[in-house]
């Protein structure tokens, strides 16, 4: 092996032996995979013990994976024999630069860019939902290699904090307030920044024996999210792929829908009824069902003449049907802001949380079909599903 490539790797060795390594970049890549371009790794703290975190960075996508320390070693000396042609070590006592060429290497050495190790545990001094050194929000990239939030990402890391806060003052006043164990269901999870946000928070923060699993229909997503889940070393996390229909529920704690089109919403909602979900979460998206169905009545055929108005008005009544039938089925409901008005218009919650003491299917029975008559609505989805089983129904 070249013998700046030996130095290189030795003083690998030597920081991560010695507690001054900062962050590692391999580039220069000139491999068989047309779409790989560089190498970032950096130490996290995990369950095993400390490990080197490898960010596969591509231009179509990225792959996360760990190792131990000395598989580390031997994966970047395995990498810069074959096909990385460059390498930026950054330590708290010096820099190292690899150059490699065709008539050979250089190595320079130069003095530390940064003094000072980023922090490889959470942060549990404070109180916090979303511990912003957690690697998996750079592997989505929320955050910057040094655990800043990325100004292009700044509202999904509110969001993602207001997730986490609502979920877990809902867990705390809940039947699940002192569960060991959780069964999460993600329906919709997509990229996965508040399914994983979830599962950090109850599985390390609140030390809860946690199995999660993430659905959604796209495949590269499901394998990116996967990637992560398992360089995270989130065992009780896995992201399947499929359609809300396609997975066969029995049972769950706890089911989250977030910005399902349509009447998918009402398929999720129903999923976590029949589930016997003790809390069910949806941020409904795109309500298209009633709209062509609503008649305007006698007294509102002036204002529903104006599509913003009917559309708005199509969203409140779905959700209301929605919130109504959720107690008719046993849960007590409310709906509340989630992302704020100004980054999304739909922006509404809809929460139901297990009630057995909940006792008043008539009067809501007479409730939902007084809005229906009023509107002129003849089918709801939710409804119809529920209807289909009578068993979800008390």
């Amino acid at each position: 092996m070249n013998e700046n490539i030996d130095k290189f790797i030795d003083a690998l060795s030597s920081s991560l032996r010695r507690e001054t390594f900062v962050k590692l970049t391999l580039g220069n890549y000139k491999g068989l995979d047309e779409h790989l371009q560089k190498i970032q790794a950096r130490l996290i703290k995990t369950k095993k013990g400390t490990r080197l975190y490898f960010l596969y960075r591509s231009d179509n996508r990225d792959t996360a994976k760990t190792f131990s320390l000395t598989e580390a070693v031997e994966v970047v000396k395995k990498a810069l024999e074959t096909d990385f042609f460059g390498a930026h070590l950054f330590t708290t006592e010096n820099d190292f630069q690899l150059e490699i060429g065709k008539k050979g290497s250089r190595l320079n050495i130069a003095k530390p860019t940064l003094r000072s190790k980023p922090s490889l545990a959470h942060d549990r001094e404070k109180t916090r939902f979303v511990d912003q050194s957690a690697f998996y929000l750079q592997a989505l990239g929320i955050t910057s290699d040094e655990g800043k939030v990325r100004d292009r990402s700044q509202d999904k890391w509110r969001q993602i904090n207001k997730f986490v806060e609502i979920l877990a003052g809902l867990v705390e006043k809940s039947e699940l307030s002192d569960a060991k164990q959780l069964r999460i269901v993600d329906m919709g999870s997509g990229k996965g920044y508040l399914t994983f946000a979830a599962y950090d928070f109850f599985r390390n923060v609140r030390g809860i024996e946690v199995t999660m699993t993430g659905v959604d229909v796209r495949p590269d997503l499901i394998e990116k999210c996967n990637e992560i889940a398992r360089a995270s070393e989130f065992g009780g996390l896995e992201f399947v792929q499929g359609g809300i229909n396609d997975l066969d529920l029995e049972s769950a704690d706890i089911l989250i829908a977030l910005h399902a089109c349509n009447t998918a919403t009402d398929e999720a909602i129903y999923k976590g009824i029949r589930a016997n979900a003790s809390i069910i979460v949806a941020a409904p998206c795109c309500h298209q069902e009633l709209r062509p169905q609503i008649v305007a009545p006698e007294m509102l055929r002036d204002v529903l003449k104006h599509g913003i108005m009917l559309e708005r008005t199509a969203e409140f009544v779905t959700d209301a049907l929605r919130s109504l039938l959720l107690e008719r089925s046993g849960y007590a409901t409310k709906i509340i802001d989630f992302v704020p008005v100004e980054h999304t218009p739909k922006n509404l919650m809809l929460v139901g949380t297990r009630d057995v003491n909940i006792d008043r299917a008539a009067d809501i029975d007479r409730e939902i079909a007084e809005i229906k008559e009023f509107y002129s609505i003849k089918e709801q989805q939710l409804e119809t599903l529920l209807k289909s089983s009578k068993a979800a129904l008390r």
